[in-house]
C-alpha cells in the first residue's frame, strides 16, 4: 500500500497520536529567526512547523497526503503544497530555510529528493533533516511496524544520508540525541563562494 494512504487515513487523528516537538529546539536546529521563507517538506499537518511560523517570513507544508495538507490549514500562517518531494514546484533558491522531519524514510527516491532541496535551498541557507536513527533499537521496532503495516519505508543511517548529500558537494553535520533522533544540517554557502 502507497505510504500517503496511510497517513491520509491517519490525518484527522495525527496530532493527537504525534504530538509537536519543542520548537526551541527547531529555533536552534535552522538559525532562526529569519527573514525568508521556510519550507517544510513532508510536513503532513504542519504539527512542527505551525510553531515556527513568527520565526520566518512565510511557512510553506509541502506534502503528498491532500488529507494531511487540510489539517495543515487549520493552522494560521501555513500556505500548504501538494507535491512529491523529488518534483518540488518551486524556483531554484526559493527558500532560506528548509526542514524535514521523520520523512526521509517515506521517500521512494531519497536522493533525488536531497537534491531538489538543495534546488530549492537559497545560498546562505540552511536545511535541517531530522530523522529516527535506524541503528537504535527503538527505531528498528518503528521500522518493523511500519514493515508489517506496508508503509514500504526504508530507513537509512543518518551517515548515509549525509553520504548522499556529500555527493551534491555538501558538508553536512550530524547530530543526535543519544537517543533514537539525528539531525543532518547543512549549510548552503553564500552565492559566489
Amino acid at each position: 500500500m502507497p505510504v500517503n494512504l496511510h497517513f491520509d487515513f491517519l490525518a484527522e487523528f495525527y496530532e493527537r497520536l504525534i504530538p509537536a516537538a519543542d520548537p526551541a529546539e527547531f529555533v536552534r536546529l535552522l538559525a532562526l529567526p529569519c527573514a525568508g521563507p521556510l519550507l517544510d517538506v513532508g510536513g503532513g499537518t504542519g504539527r512542527v512547523s505551525a510553531r515556527l511560523a513568527s520565526f520566518v517570513s512565510r511557512v510553506v507544508v509541502c506534502d503528498l497526503s491532500l488529507p494531511m495538507l487540510r489539517q495543515a490549514r487549520r493552522h494560521d500562517g501555513l500556505a500548504v503544497v501538494q507535491a512529491r518531494g523529488h518534483r518540488l514546484p518551486f524556483t531554484h533558491r526559493a527558500f532560506q530555510r528548509i526542514l524535514v522531519v521523520d520523512a526521509v524514510h517515506h521517500f521512494q527516491h531519497p536522493d533525488r529528493v536531497l537534491a531538489e532541496l538543495m534546488r530549492v535551498l537559497a545560498p546562505g541557507g540552511r536545511l535541517v533533516i531530522e530523522e529516527p536513527d535506524i541503528r537504535r533499537w527503538p527505531v528498528r521496532l518503528v521500522a518493523l511496524a511500519e514493515r508489517l503495516a506496508l508503509m514500504d519505508s526504508h530507513f537509512l543511517p543518518p551517515a548515509q544520508i549525509a553520504t548522499l548529500l556529500e555527493a551534491l558537494g555538501t558538508r553536512p553535520r550530524l547530530q543526535d540525541d543519544g537517543r533514537w533522533r539525528s539531525w543532518i544540517i547543512v549549510d548552503k554557502p553564500p552565492a559566489g563562494k
